[in-house]
C-alpha cells in the first residue's frame, strides 16, 4: 500500500494536517459538485431569466470579499479552524434554506446569494490560509495538484449521480434529496475540522498595510492584478455555460454527463500536472493553459448545441490544470517571500481574494450591462468573448515575476 501511495504522489512526506485538509477539501468539492451546478439550473427554471440568475451570482461575489475582510480579522484574533467551521455552517444553512423554500426559492435570490457568499468567504479564507501554513514550497505543487484531482473526481461522480437522481425521481423530490446529501457532507466536514490543530495568530490586523505593499513589491502587485483577471473570466463563465447545457438539452442528466466527461479529463490532467510538471516549466504551462482557455470560448459563442458544449468542457478541463497548479504555487511562493509574511499571512490572503472577487463582480456587471443593451442572444456571447481573455491577461502579469531565489522562472 505504501508503495502504491509513493507511486501516486512521488517522494513526498504527507503529514496528518495535509491529509486532513485534503479530505475536508474533497468533501467540500463533492458537496458542491452534487448541488451547486443544479442550484443555478433549479433557480433558472423558476425564472428562465439570465438577469435574475446573474443578480443571484452577483450577490454571491459581493458578499465574499466583505466576508473575507471580517473572516480575516476573526482568523487573526480567534482561530483559523473556527472560521473554517463558520464557512461550512453558513454553506449548510444555504442548502437548508433552499430546501425550506422549495419552489419559492426563486423569489429569494438575493437572500440565497448572500448566504452562499458568506459561506464561501469564511470557508475559502480559512482554507487558503491553512494551505499556506500547512504546505511548504516542496509540497505545494503536489497539494494543489492533488486537490484539483479530488475536485475533478468529485466533478465526475457528483453531477452524474445528481442528474440520475433528479431525472428518475419527481423533480422537486430529486432536488431535495441532492441538497440534503450536500448538507450531510458539510456536517461531516465540520466534524473533521475538530481534528486539525488549532492555529491562533498573534498581532494586529494590518489589512491596509498589506494593501499598500503592492506599491513597493513588484511581485505582489503582479499577483494581485493576475487574480483580478482570473476573476474576470470566472464571474460569468461559472454559471452561464452550465445553464446553456440545460437549455440546449432540457435535461439534468445531460448536465451530469457534461460534468462526468469534463471532470474525467480534468482528473487525469490534474494528476499529470501535479505529479510531473517541473518547476522550470511553470510559466510555460500557464501560457499554454491560458491560450487553450481563450481558444475554447470560440467553440461555444456562435452556437450552443450539446456536442459543442461537451467539446468546450474537454478543452478547458485539459487547460485549467496546466494554468492553475503552477499559478497557485507561484502565488503562495510570492506571498511566502513577501515582507512580514509570517506575521501578515492572513492579510495577504484577504487582499488577494479582494482582487479576485473584484474581477468576478466586474464580470457579472458587464454581463448584466451587455444583456440590457443587446439582449441575451447577443449580449451573452459578446461578454464571454470579451471576458474570456482574462487568463491571457493573467499570464501577462505572471510572466515577469521573479522567484524568491532571485532567478526568473523560464
Amino acid at each position: 500500500m505504501k508503495n502504491l501511495v509513493r507511486t501516486m504522489v512521488g517522494d513526498i512526506e504527507l503529514n496528518k494536517e495535509i491529509k486532513l485538509l485534503l479530505l475536508i477539501g474533497g468533501l467540500y468539492a463533492l458537496s458542491v459538485a452534487l448541488s451547486n451546478t443544479f442550484v443555478n439550473v433549479y433557480l433558472w427554471k423558476q425564472s428562465e431569466d439570465f438577469v435574475s440568475l446573474s443578480i443571484y451570482n452577483l450577490f454571491i461575489v459581493i458578499m465574499q470579499p466583505i466576508t473575507f475582510v471580517l473572516a480575516g480579522r476573526w482568523a487573526k484574533k480567534i482561530d483559523r479552524i473556527t472560521v473554517l467551521r463558520l464557512g461550512v455552517i453558513f454553506l449548510s444553512g444555504f442548502y437548508l434554506t433552499v430546501l425550506m423554500l422549495g419552489e419559492n426559492a426563486g423569489n429569494y435570490l438575493v437572500l440565497l446569494g448572500i448566504l452562499l457568499g458568506i459561506g464561501y468567504g469564511f470557508y475559502w479564507l480559512s482554507f487558503n490560509v491553512l494551505t499556506f501554513e500547512i504546505t511548504e514550497p516542496e509540497t505545494r505543487d503536489f497539494f494543489n495538484g492533488f486537490l484539483g484531482l479530488l475536485n475533478s473526481f468529485a466533478g465526475m461522480i457528483g453531477p452524474i449521480s445528481a442528474g440520475l437522481v433528479i431525472t428518475h425521481m419527481e423533480k422537486l423530490t430529486g432536488y431535495n434529496m441532492i441538497f440534503s446529501l450536500s448538507l450531510g457532507l458539510f456536517v461531516v466536514a465540520v466534524i473533521l475540522s475538530f481534528f486539525l490543530k488549532r492555529r491562533p495568530a498573534a498581532g494586529r490586523y494590518k489589512l491596509l498595510n498589506v494593501f499598500h505593499l503592492r506599491k513597493q513589491s513588484y511581485n505582489w502587485r503582479r499577483i494581485l492584478y493576475a487574480n483580478f483577471f482570473q476573476g474576470l473570466r470566472e464571474g460569468s463563465f461559472a454559471f452561464v455555460v452550465i445553464v446553456w447545457v440545460f437549455v440546449s438539452t432540457g435535461s439534468e442528466l445531460a448536465i451530469g454527463t457534461y460534468g462526468l466527461i469534463a471532470s474525467g479529463i480534468s482528473f487525469i490532467s490534474y494528476y499529470l500536472v501535479g505529479r510531473f510538471l517541473p518547476k522550470s516549466f511553470r510559466k510555460k504551462a500557464i501560457l499554454v493553459g491560458s491560450i487553450f482557455l481563450y481558444a475554447a470560448v470560440f467553440i461555444i459563442v456562435f452556437d450552443q448545441n450539446f456536442s459543442l458544449l461537451i467539446t468546450y468542457g474537454i478543452v478547458i478541463s485539459m487547460a485549467y490544470p496546466l494554468l492553475l497548479v503552477p499559478y497557485l504555487s507561484i502565488t503562495y511562493d510570492v506571498i511566502g517571500s513577501s515582507e512580514n509574511a509570517e506575521e501578515l499571512r492572513i492579510e495577504y490572503i484577504v487582499i488577494r481574494e479582494l482582487y479576485l472577487n473584484g474581477g468576478r463582480i466586474i464580470s457579472i456587471l458587464v454581463l448584466l450591462l451587455a444583456i440590457w443593451q443587446m439582449g441575451e442572444k447577443t449580449g451573452i456571447p459578446f461578454t464571454l468573448l470579451l471576458l474570456g481573455s482574462g487568463e491571457l491577461l493573467l499570464f501577462w502579469m505572471m510572466k515577469s515575476i521573479t522567484l524568491p531565489s532571485g532567478k526568473k522562472e523560464q
